[in-house]
């Protein structure tokens, strides 16, 4: 059963992870957000913000583009590297200043931005080298490009600078190509560290899930996920102003961040204006083992999952409370640990809804292992609290694998007793008075199998059954049960002088002791049963109860149990009983 529920609740739980539900998608991004670990900002790059000071110092935005070209040709001249403007020109300048600017562009590395919409208008596509046999990738649905007189200067490109964002709204990964019906389009980022290594094509390997890495010559080759999207490191770039212009040997992305010019988008840091995102890209790229999701992330987090998740369930299930729990403990540590490892090596691989269903799996498990030990608990009391002593049982109730129930072959020694003269007495009282002195004396010989860790097993009219040596494992259970013989020998004396003060008879009783294999368990119907003992030691102790009568004693012993008694016993005779072929040594105290 337990089984067929940790199967149910595995294939449960795996529904969202296999089916990549919204909100499971969320929180494995969250996660990423938390761990990944954040690079260190390269010395290749800068991003030069044009505030709101400025804007007001130069008589308010958009800025002449003579005045950019001035901007342009004093960076080269600080020592820039290349220029990245993050700011569209899609219309010629009112001011006649786009020679000017254009002119500019033609002593460095430019690169200027497309920006996404759905007029299903593209450039020119740059070149690209397939391996493999076909790609899927990031489609885009058209671009706003920038005035011809700009765009076809030598020394300028054009990148798509536009940020998809996850399913949480937020910017994390960035295509660093895209798809159009004719080719491919770089991101402005991917652009950058095209031209400036100088190379003419992008080479694109894929496999039979999309895209596995794309290339820039000069570069290492490039990890992304099957649509050719980058996770970006959101690393600090290096900053500065149009007054200090501190560029020397960077590439410098230039964009606006006064209010309400550029529009601000979210990502995992915060609301960032584009050239940052631009930027941070770029960087990205060049980041050491740069993170980055594989194709078979789905594959290996399923299968980290079923595994820890079913190892915990059966845990939980197949061990006790405790040392399951410790077991739980170190999985879920190790779960982590080969998490963090993961995300460490830049392989975003998640583990944490692996993390989750574990504690849910072992919140389930133990309250079912819980609730089937409470309830073995009070089927055990309930059992035996009639019939054992109160400090077996509790034995029995924190140790239920000592308890074998269905029957089983024991060596135990078996106690019958037997009042004299019942029928004489029922018959010289009321009925009344007959069953207050039946349960009187079963009372008192009950008492003493109790005192001595013995088992009631049943009543019979006015006889009583007990057995040593089971439930539990008892060491000297031969001498017990003579003990215990000796100890009903005294309670009937002290009952037999309450009841005189009652003015009611009282009774003598014969009891007859024997040890021997018998089958010891849960005997009966399906729909009752007790717990019990039959086989020839337990009949043989019946035969000698009631040779008491016939040999004058009110105890008799079988020789197996004065065997292994340390009790001083003497003869009385070899008696024949019923279904013994051969006679029995019989010995009393």
């Amino acid at each position: 059963m337990k089984k067929l529920q940790g199967l149910l609740f595995i294939v449960l739980f795996s529904v969202p992870l296999l089916f990549q539900f919204n909100f499971y998608q969320v929180l494995k991004l969250k996660t990423f957000d938390r761990f990944v670990p954040v690079g260190v900002a390269s010395e290749y790059f800068a991003v030069l913000n044009i505030t709101e000071e400025d804007v007001d110092r130069e008589g308010g935005y958009p800025l002449p583009r003579s005045r950019l070209a001035e901007i342009q040709n004093k960076l080269i001249a600080q020592g820039a590297i290349g220029v990245g403007w993050v700011i569209a020109f899609p219309h010629a300048d009112r001011l006649g200043g786009d020679a000017d600017f254009a002119a500019s562009m033609n002593y460095s590395r430019t690169v200027l931005p497309l920006f996404e919409n759905d007029n299903g208008e593209y450039p020119g596509t740059v070149g690209t080298v397939i391996l493999g046999d076909g790609a899927g990738g990031y489609i885009a649905k058209g671009t706003t490009e920038n005035i011809a007189i700009l765009k076809q200067t030598q020394w300028t490109d054009q990148g798509i600078a536009s940020a998809p964002v996850d399913v949480d709204n937020l910017v994390r990964r960035i295509p660093l190509l895209y798809r159009t019906p004719d080719g491919w389009l770089a991101a402005f980022g991917t652009q950058v560290l095209k031209s400036l290594a100088g190379a003419d094509t992008y080479v694109i390997k894929t496999n039979e899930n999309g895209i596995e890495e794309i290339r820039v010559k000069g570069l290492p080759p490039i990890k992304v996920d099957s649509l050719g999207r980058k996770w970006v490191s959101w690393v600090t770039p290096h900053e500065t102003t149009l007054q200090e212009m501190d560029v020397e040997g960077r590439f410098v992305f230039v964009g606006v961040t006064a209010a309400g010019v550029m529009p601000q988008l979210a990502t995992p840091v915060g609301l960032l204006e584009p050239h940052y995102i631009q930027a941070a890209l770029a960087e990205s790229l060049l980041q050491e083992n740069s993170p980055y999701i594989p194709d078979y992330a789905l594959a290996v987090e399923a299968g980290v999952y079923l595994l820890t998740v079913g190892i915990m369930w059966a845990l939980l299930s197949s061990l006790g409370i405790t040392w399951g729990l410790l077991s739980g403990v170190v999985l879920f540590a190790g779960t982590t640990a080969v998490g963090g490892y993961f995300i460490q090596k830049g392989l975003l691989i998640d583990v944490t809804w692996a993390l989750i269903t574990q504690i849910l799996a072992a919140t389930v498990a133990f309250y079912l292992n819980f609730r089937t030990q409470y309830q073995l608990r009070q089927q055990i009391k309930k059992q035996f609290e009639h019939y054992l002593d109160p400090r077996q049982v509790k034995r029995l109730q924190d140790n239920p694998e000592l308890l074998k129930l269905g029957g089983e072959k024991r060596y135990a020694t078996f106690l019958f007793t037997d009042v004299r003269g019942f029928t004489a007495l029922s018959e010289s009282v009321s009925p009344e008075e007959v069953t207050y002195i039946m349960n009187k004396a079963l009372t008192a010989q009950q008492k003493a199998v109790q005192q001595f860790e013995g088992t009631v097993d049943k009543y019979i009219g006015d006889a009583m059954m007990a057995f040593w040596n089971a439930p539990l494992n008892q060491p000297a259970h031969e001498n017990s049960a003579i003990t215990c013989a000796l100890q009903i020998g005294k309670n009937i004396r002290l009952l037999n002088a309450q009841l005189q003060e009652e003015g009611l008879p009282t009774i003598a009783i014969g009891i007859g002791i024997n040890t021997g294999y018998a089958i010891i368990g849960n005997m009966g119907s399906e729909s009752r049963f007790d717990y019990t003992a039959i086989g020839d030691a337990v009949n043989t102790a019946a035969r000698l109860e009631s040779a008491t009568k016939e040999q004058k004693v009110s105890l008799l012993v079988g020789e197996t149990t004065v065997n292994g008694s340390s009790h001083r016993l003497k003869f009385v005779n070899e008696i024949h009983v019923k279904g013994k072929e051969k006679g029995l040594k019989v010995y009393t105290i």
